[in-house]
């Protein structure tokens, strides 16, 4: 496709950036003005060079693009790094967002800013790999390297309770992977190789089928999160930093129900079809489950953190009706949240950094003294809930059709989540910005500056975009998706057809 390693460039240029940062020591003024300004250039260069990613691509081709191979490791372990119409979003959603993620921490964070920005910096690179490795064990070192900074990010950075939520995230999504990487040895020593496209096409036998698929569900069940195993995510979110909350919702998440797409779906179709019920049931008791907690939270970020966990059930969902709109509904629905949720948190960040505390019965009457960020919000607030003309719906409905298709009764009980979704989210809305402005501690807030309006004015444009026009990213990933559905129905109707012949 090019000349050049475009993808390799992509996922290690921010490398590059915190290197920079690195030996630009010192801790004076300066060099935290410099430490900002390189990790700044460095995302928004990252971003340039990805968009050529998105130019050069081709929609209408399911195959993996921009392949780049060369031999790594003894025993057939390659560096192999490629996108399709699935993981490229992904990436375009990373290298998007970081350039905010720095700006959005210009001022809120003052102590050791050269190490807060080479985390940063280190964090994207692993996270762009995770979304381009066609390699297992590529894969499982980027998937499992992105948790050393965010465990740091939350631990350095954070609240009071830093230290209890950055271990508490730290173990629960390690113990996940421990399986996922004996998972990961069983398909080695089945196919002999740790080729994804090549494992895609590799027969794996029915009972290495359950046990891998139970494997790789653990690991990204935790990271998803699903219900049960969500406990982590609300403490997480609450003792981050604005730009790690933002992070953490709009990317790190989504690595969960990347790999569903990735690995689940493809390498374990049998398995997949046989545990969707289960999918089902864990999806619908999150979408209701989570959405009635949210109802009764006191902090801003919690509420906003147990919403996601709410629309990761929607997700989670599409992904296993196996279905065409479930599938591409799923994939918009992630890029979707990953905009919304990420300017939910800088939402709560902005007045968090007028008034240090995200009560939400700290607040009130806000509309009075800051009217651009009561319409800010709006939008966003909108979003989350899935009203039409905002992308949050797209992805929402679209999931909905799709497992409409194959269980009414969980699409049933999901659009109930709908519902519930604008009980909290409108109550959140109301209590901060409505009423009357009486707190004496609110008669002095400024309303959005400059620097903030940068940042959520270009999210609030893509969320009613993609509201109004979903074409450009339905259209990047139908191919990959219409590949992906093709191949998993076709393995699921062989079997269904051998039972009935016997």
């Amino acid at each position: 496709m090019t000349t050049w390693p475009i993808l390799s460039v992509t996922t290690f240029l921010p490398l590059v950036g915190a290197l920079i940062v690195y030996l630009s020591r010192g801790d004076d003024e300066a060099s935290r003005r410099n430490s900002r300004w390189i990790a700044l250039w460095t995302t928004i260069i990252t971003f340039a060079v990805s968009v050529i990613l998105v130019v050069r691509f081709d929609p209408s081709n399911a195959d993996f693009q921009f392949v780049e191979k060369s031999a790594w490791l003894a025993t057939g372990i390659t560096y192999h790094m490629g996108v399709d119409g699935i993981s490229l979003p992904f990436v375009i959603l990373t290298t998007a967002l970081m350039p905010f993620c720095i700006i959005a921490s210009w001022k809120s964070v003052t102590s050791r800013v050269r190490e807060y920005m080479m985390a940063f910096l280190i964090l994207e690179t692993l996270m762009i790999g995770t979304f381009s490795a066609l390699d297992l064990v590529l894969f499982y070192l980027f998937f499992e390297g992105g948790l050393i900074p965010m465990f740091l990010i939350i631990g350095v950075w954070g609240g009071p309770r830093r230290v209890y939520a950055s271990f508490k995230f730290f173990l629960y999504t390690l113990l996940g992977s421990v399986l996922m990487l004996l998972a990961i040895m069983a398909l080695y020593w089945n196919g002999n190789t740790t080729d994804i496209p090549t494992l895609m096409h590799t027969a794996v036998p029915r009972s290495l089928q359950t046990w891998a698929w139970l494997a790789f569900f653990a690991s990204f069940a935790v990271k998803m999160p699903m219900w049960p195993v969500h406990t982590w995510l609300p403490d997480a979110h609450v003792e981050a930093p604005t730009a790690g909350s933002v992070v953490l919702a709009a990317i790190l998440l989504k690595m969960g129900g990347y790999g569903f797409l990735r690995f689940s779906l493809p390498m374990f179709p049998l398995a997949s079809h046989d545990f969707a019920p289960l999918i089902f049931t864990l999806s619908t008791i999150a979408i209701i489950y989570t959405s009635l907690v949210a109802l009764m939270q006191e902090d801003m970020k919690k509420l906003i953190a147990y919403s996601s966990v709410a629309h990761m059930g929607f997700v989670t969902m599409g992904i296993f009706a196996g279905t065409m709109q479930g599938v591409a509904g799923g994939v918009f629905q992630m890029i979707s949240h990953g905009i919304v949720s990420g300017a939910l948190f800088l939402c709560v960040g902005i007045v968090y950094d007028r008034m240090h505390t995200r009560e939400i019965a700290a607040y009130g009457g806000l509309v009075n003294r800051m009217p651009l960020y009561a319409m800010t919000f709006m939008v966003f607030t909108m979003a989350n809930v899935g009203l039409p003309g905002t992308s949050g719906f797209i992805g929402e409905f679209m999931t909905l059709i799709g497992t409409f298709k194959v269980s009414i009764p969980t699409a049933f009980f999901a659009s109930t989540g709908v519902i519930l979704s604008a009980g909290y989210a409108l109550w959140l809305y109301r209590k901060i910005v409505f009423g009357e402005l009486v707190k004496p501690s609110l008669m002095t807030i400024k309303d959005m500056t400059l620097r903030e309006c940068v940042i959520l004015f270009p999210m609030i444009a893509l969320t009613i975009l993609f509201g109004v026009y979903p074409k450009p990213v339905l259209d990047m990933s139908a191919a990959s998706v219409q590949q992906l559905v093709n191949n998993y129905t076709t393995a699921v109707t062989a079997v269904k057809a051998a039972a009935l012949l016997h």
